[in-house]
């Protein structure tokens, strides 16, 4: 019996050695090309998914262990990339090279799914495995707090 993966809503048979890093197969099999290969080791953060929800490293799972799983890349947290935390990324010009973005916005959308009204210390913590080169953290901070602003705000 052949084993899938969804993958941003779309199914995908597993037709590559159970071994290959998740990763991988998303970037060369799959061709989403947004989540990027930082270290390999799982401690930076630019290869950050959503699998069943939770902020994943991709580059250290097995595509065998994501087998029946539901994985989001940030292909897919929104189509027309209009999330509130990608519009905050751009009203903060948070970017500078772009290369941790993606894994950067992939765990603070797996964060704020848990904590609507996050403290400076919240986000502190949430955001700490993800590292970006070019030292934008208070950018990404004030993003964060922009976004949960605007998906929570009171009626």
């Amino acid at each position: 019996m052949s084993q899938s993966i969804k993958i941003n809503d779309k199914s995908y048979p597993i037709d590559v050695d159970g071994e290959m890093p998740l990763l991988w197969f998303l970037r060369d099999r799959l061709e989403l090309t947004g989540t990027k290969f930082g270290c390999g080791m799982g401690l930076c953060g630019a290869c950050t998914v959503h699998i069943d929800g939770q902020a994943t490293r991709s580059c250290l799972m097995p595509v065998s262990a994501a087998a029946g799983k539901t994985i989001t890349t940030i292909e897919g947290l929104s189509e027309n990339g209009d999330h509130p935390l990608q519009k905050a990324w751009i009203a903060n010009k948070v970017p500078q090279c772009g290369y941790c973005q993606a894994g950067q916005i992939m765990n603070a959308a797996s964060f704020l799914a848990t904590n609507k009204k996050p403290s400076s210390e919240d986000i502190d913590s949430a955001m700490q495995g993800n590292i970006c080169r070019c030292g934008t953290y208070q950018r990404i901070k004030q993003a964060v707090v922009d976004a949960a602003d605007e998906m929570y705000k009171e009626a």
